[in-house]
């Protein structure tokens, strides 16, 4: 049976959202959904169509969202669709909005410059970092992210605030330099997991751009993520 997924895009045009989306768009079809996509999170107004929408896709990094929009996104992911993001297309979307942080349970609050500010270039690369991408003891044995190993990824490092309800699959650390505020390493979550009513929800850190979305191990985790949210159609298949 086929299911639907809903690619729901827009923000700032630096995270590529629509080159980064379109790279899922074949996965997606190869394993039986119908896709459509929308440039607005308007969408999420229409109950009609949000019921039948197995999977959410978004990438809207900042922007904003109006009540009836927002609602119809909570009322979607509680009565079982699945939600999957990356970087801020997920977890820097809606600032304004605490109804949506509390559904994401993760809120970009930084992403550190590899140099002094005094020494910035104002380029994306200002904030491309070498780290490493930890898959925590409860990601090793999770569908989405079972076989895979650490990996190293120079790009925008998160710095996310979080809370426990999420099931953290990965983390990174972020080090402290001499030029630095904070006085000792800081991990956070960089991939985790959500619960929301009858809906789950993944979300990725890494995924600035296209590159690091076609990363072998962070594209990995974003198909697995999708497979794993989408409401399954499947007769007898549980959750």
């Amino acid at each position: 049976m086929t299911r639907t997924a809903l690619i729901v895009r827009g923000g700032w045009d630096g995270h590529m959202p629509v080159e980064t989306t379109d790279s899922f768009v074949p996965f997606l079809q190869e394993h039986g959904f119908e896709v459509s996509i929308e440039e607005s999170p308007d969408v999420y107004a229409d109950a009609a169509r949000m019921a039948g929408v197995d999977l959410i896709v978004q990438v809207v990094t900042m922007s904003t969202i109006e009540k009836e929009p927002l609602a119809g996104l909570i009322a979607a992911v509680r009565a079982g669709t699945g939600m999957v993001g990356w970087h801020g297309g997920i977890a820097d979307s809606y600032r304004d909005s605490a109804d949506y942080l509390q559904l994401i349970g993760g809120q970009f609050a930084h992403h550190a410059s590899v140099h002094p500010p005094e020494q910035a270039t104002g380029e994306q690369s200002d904030n491309y970092e070498d780290y490493t991408v930890n898959i925590t003891e409860a990601g090793r044995s999770h569908p989405v992210t079972e076989g895979v190993e650490d990996f190293d990824l120079t790009t925008e490092q998160y710095w996310v605030l979080s809370d426990s309800y999420n099931e953290v699959l990965a983390t990174t650390t972020q080090a402290k330099r001499d030029f630095d505020a904070w006085d000792r390493p800081v991990t956070f979550p960089a991939v985790w997991t959500r619960r929301w009513g009858q809906g789950r929800i993944v979300v990725s850190t890494p995924g600035h751009r296209l590159e690091i979305v076609q990363h072998p191990s962070v594209r990995r985790i974003i198909e697995r993520g999708m497979l794993w949210a989408a409401r399954p159609t499947r007769e007898g298949e549980t959750r």
